[in-house]
């Protein structure tokens, strides 16, 4: 099996898709492919580890999305871990920032996911 610029890892039961310096028009369609595989892995619940990335178009985006809206009609989540100013900015100037949760770390994201539909 080739690798694939978005590794899945399983972390403490979670399936993890980790996202390189840049997600574009040219690697979209793989995350498309590792969000599915993710959301394979149990009821669409998953976290997208962002803490590398420093671009995301709106290809990314749409991917994004496209997986969230999965992952709830699964009655799952899907938890974007994003730690640096320029994908939160992007998500703010998006509105996706009040669509899609996220959070700073993985182990926040880890720590939600794993708790039932509680909070909001």
């Amino acid at each position: 099996m080739p690798d694939t610029m978005f590794p899945v890892k399983v972390v403490r039961g979670v399936p993890v898709v980790i996202t390189p310096e840049e997600v574009d028009i040219v690697n979209a369609s793989e995350l498309r492919a590792a969000l599915l595989i993710s959301a394979a892995h149990g009821p669409g619940t998953f976290a997208v580890d962002m803490s590398q990335t420093r671009f995301c178009d709106t290809a990314g985006l749409h991917a994004l999305v496209r997986a969230h809206q999965r992952a709830q009609a699964d009655r799952g989540k899907m938890l974007l871990v994003v730690p640096d100013l320029t994908i939160l900015r992007v998500l703010a100037i998006t509105g996706l920032d009040r669509v899609i949760p996220h959070v700073a770390t993985l182990e926040e994201a880890l720590d939600q996911v794993a708790q039932p539909e509680a909070a909001g």
